[in-house]
């Protein structure tokens, strides 16, 4: 059991292990996304799907780059550069998703997209109300 715990963060609090589960997921639908081309359209389920082979890979390789940040910050959730790099990032996806939806059409209300939205939110909010705790 010993060998399995020293992989979690050290940190006190919750968020550390938010943000390593987030960074773990986060890691499988990259993967998803450069072999199928469906995880995405469920995200972007416009009509007619604004989804392409190119368009998914590039959406996996930029939740793969946040996933790296995501878990730096997992593991090193004192460096307040570290914290705050990481909260943007979040701001980054809560922006894209909610314009995508709200400004360009590209996405509608349901399963694909509630998933970032929600976790895009609460983590948001999660990270201002604990920075003072994490990075003072």
């Amino acid at each position: 059991m010993n060998s399995l715990t020293s992989y979690l963060p050290s940190s006190p609090g919750y968020l550390p292990y938010w943000l390593r589960q987030v960074s773990v997921v986060s890691v499988a639908n990259s993967v998803q996304a450069y072999v199928s081309l469906g995880p995405t359209q469920q995200v972007y389920a416009a009509t007619p799907s604004p989804v392409t082979p190119l368009s998914a890979r590039t959406f996996g390789t930029w939740t793969l780059l946040s996933s790296v940040i995501r878990l730096y910050a997992a593991y090193d959730i004192t460096n307040k550069p570290v914290y705050e790099i990481a909260l943007a990032s979040y701001g980054i996806a809560f922006a894209h998703f909610f314009s995508e939806w709200l400004v360009f059409g590209s996405t509608k209300w349901g399963k694909g997209l509630a998933g970032p939205a929600i976790v895009s939110t609460m983590t948001i909010g999660w990270m201002v109300s604990q920075k003072d705790f994490y990075v003072s």
